[in-house]
C-alpha cells in the first residue's frame, strides 16, 4: 500500500442519510493491465465500499473484480434501492459495472440479494502474472453488455467486415470473459468503456426499475515484453473495428435497459443511437458507443443523451419506446438534469460534444420544456 496507486473513489459517493452510511465504488489498482507485482486479489480496488458516515470505520466491502488486468474499475458509485422480493421491502443498493454487470447488495451487510456464484477464468500467459483463477458473477440480473467474444459474435453488418473480423479473430486470444492480456493480444469485451461508464444508472422507486445505458464495443489488450524481457508493457487502448471502423462485434453497439429489481429480471432492453449512414443501408438500428446516463422522472419518462448521433431522447419508461428526440448541436455526454422555474419543469442537458466518442466539440447548454 506504501507504493501502489490508485484503487480510488474516483467517481464520488452515495450518502444514505437514513443509515448513516458512505458508499463507494473503487478503481482498479495500478497498473491497469500488468499486475506481476501486485499478488492476490488486491483489495480494496474493484469493490463497493460501506463507511460509517461519522467515524470513517469500514463496514463492509464487496469486490467485483478480482486482480483486475482490464482497467475494470468501478466507474460509478452505487444506487441507493429497496427490493420488495415476495412482499418483503429489503433496503439496497445496485452498483453497475464495466463488466456489464449489476450486483445488488444489502445496504447494511453487503450480501448480494439475488445470490452470486465463483467462476473459473482464463489463467495469464504473461510470464510472472498470477491472474485470478475466478472471478464473481451476480445469479441475477442477467448481464446488460455482451460478455465474451466468439466467431459467432463476430459483426454482421456486411459479409465483408465479418469475414475480415473473423479473420483477424484467428490471430486473437477471444471466448470468455476475463481472458488475460496477452502478448498476441487479448479480445475484451464488454471493453474498456463498459459496460456501464461513469454516468450509473437511475431508478425509479414507483416501478422498482433501475435503468442503465451501456456499451457493446470491444477492444484489444495487447502485452509487449520490456527491454530486460523482466516485465511487461501494456501497448495501448487498441480499438477493435471492422475495416470500415465500426466496432467488429454484431449490433447493437448500445443498449438501454431497464433492469425490474424487484424480480432480477429485465423490464425491457433496447438499442441506443443510430448511424444514419447504416439506416440507409436498411440496417436496422444499431445503438452507438455512449457516454452520459438517464434520468427518470415520477411522470414516467426516461432521459438520455450521450449517443454518437448527438440526439437526445425521451423514452417510455414502462417500455421503452422513444416518445421524442431532438437533434442537438453538439453530443450531449453528460447526465441530464431537471428542475422547476415558477411551477414549469424543465430538462437540461450539456451538449459538449469531443471526447471519448470524437465528433466535433461545442459549448451549448440545452434547456427543454412542454408548451404552455
Amino acid at each position: 500500500w506504501k507504493e501502489r496507486g490508485a484503487a480510488n473513489a474516483w467517481n464520488g459517493y452515495t450518502i444514505d442519510e437514513k443509515n448513516g452510511i458512505l458508499f463507494a465504488g473503487t478503481g482498479s489498482a495500478a497498473s491497469d493491465f500488468y499486475g506481476a507485482d501486485r499478488h492476490g486479489s488486491n483489495l480494496f480496488a474493484n469493490c463497493v465500499l460501506a463507511l460509517n458516515i461519522a467515524t470513517g470505520k469500514r463496514l463492509w466491502h464487496f469486490q467485483t473484480v478480482r486482480h483486475d488486468l482490464w482497467d475494470y474499475d468501478n466507474p460509478c458509485p452505487p444506487v441507493l434501492v429497496t427490493v420488495n422480493l415476495q412482499g418483503k421491502k429489503r433496503e439496497a443498493v445496485a452498483q453497475v459495472t464495466k463488466t456489464g454487470y449489476c450486483f445488488v447488495l444489502d445496504r447494511k451487510t453487503g450480501e448480494p440479494i439475488f445470490g452470486t456464484e465463483e467462476r473459473s477464468v482464463a489463467a495469464s500467459e504473461i510470464m510472472g502474472e498470477a491472474a485470478s483463477p475466478t472471478q464473481i458473477f451476480p445469479l441475477k440480473p442477467p448481464p446488460f453488455s455482451r460478455i465474451g467474444f466468439t466467431t459467432e459474435d463476430a459483426t454482421n453488418i456486411s459479409p465483408e467486415a465479418r469475414k475480415a473480423v473473423q479473420d483477424k479473430l484467428k490471430t486473437l486470444k477471444h471466448g470468455d470473459q476475463f481472458i488475460p492480456p496477452s502478448r498476441e493480444g487479448s479480445v475484451v469485451a464488454p471493453g474498456f468503456h463498459g459496460g456501464a461508464n461513469w454516468s450509473g444508472a437511475s431508478y425509479d422507486p414507483n416501478s422498482g426499475y433501475l435503468f442503465v445505458n451501456s456499451n457493446n464495443t470491444p477492444w484489444i489488450a495487447t502485452m509487449l515484453a520490456s527491454s530486460d524481457s523482466k516485465s511487461f508493457n501494456f501497448t495501448g487502448y487498441n480499438y477493435f473495428h471492422d475495416p470500415q471502423g465500426y466496432p467488429a462485434i454484431k449490433p447493437p453497439w448500445g443498449n438501454l435497459t431497464a433492469i425490474n429489481l424487484n424480480t432480477g429480471e429485465f423490464a425491457w432492453q433496447v438499442p441506443l443511437g443510430v448511424f444514419p449512414e447504416l439506416i440507409k443501408r436498411g440496417i436496422a438500428p444499431t445503438g452507438t458507443e455512449n457516454f452520459g446516463g438517464t434520468i427518470v422522472t415520477e411522470g414516467g419518462l426516461v432521459f438520455i443523451a450521450g449517443t454518437m448521433d448527438e440526439r437526445f431522447r425521451a423514452f417510455d419508461k414502462d417500455t421503452g419506446k422513444i416518445l421524442w428526440e431532438y437533434q442537438l448541436d453538439a453530443g450531449g455526454y453528460a447526465t441530464p438534469c431537471t428542475y422547476m422555474v415558477n411551477g414549469k419543469q424543465y430538462v437540461v442537458i450539456a451538449a459538449g460534444g469531443g471526447g471519448k466518442l470524437r465528433t466535433k466539440s461545442g459549448d451549448s447548454f440545452m434547456a427543454f420544456a412542454l408548451p404552455d
